[in-house]
């Protein structure tokens, strides 16, 4: 039986566990509509900045596996697993955490 923690992982996180004080964050890139229907390109749209927190490494103090995070949109190393955009980046570029 899986644990509350394995259930909320993305299928990007399953099996990978970040080092030291690093963490794991599955985000979505969202295709922008302008008001008047136009797409924006890629090349024009602002990067994300927040995210899922799905793992994190075992120095990490102030995050959880599920929490909602802003973080600096040059911060971390971006890549692609299973179809889902990832970021690995340390615990001091998460600028805050979002409240529900």
């Amino acid at each position: 039986m899986a644990t509350k923690t394995e259930e909320k992982k993305s299928t990007a996180a399953k099996g990978f566990q970040p080092l030291g004080d690093r963490v794991f964050i599955t985000y979505t890139e969202e295709m922008e509509r302008t008001a008047g229907g136009i797409y924006v390109p890629e090349t024009a749209k602002e990067k994300p900045q927040r995210g899922t927190v799905e793992a994190v490494g075992k120095d990490v103090k102030n995050l959880k596996v599920g929490d909602q995070v802003l973080f600096d949109k040059y911060s971390g190393s971006k890549l692609r697993i299973d179809d889902e955009d990832c970021l690995i980046l340390k615990e001091e570029d998460v600028l805050g955490i979002f409240t529900k």
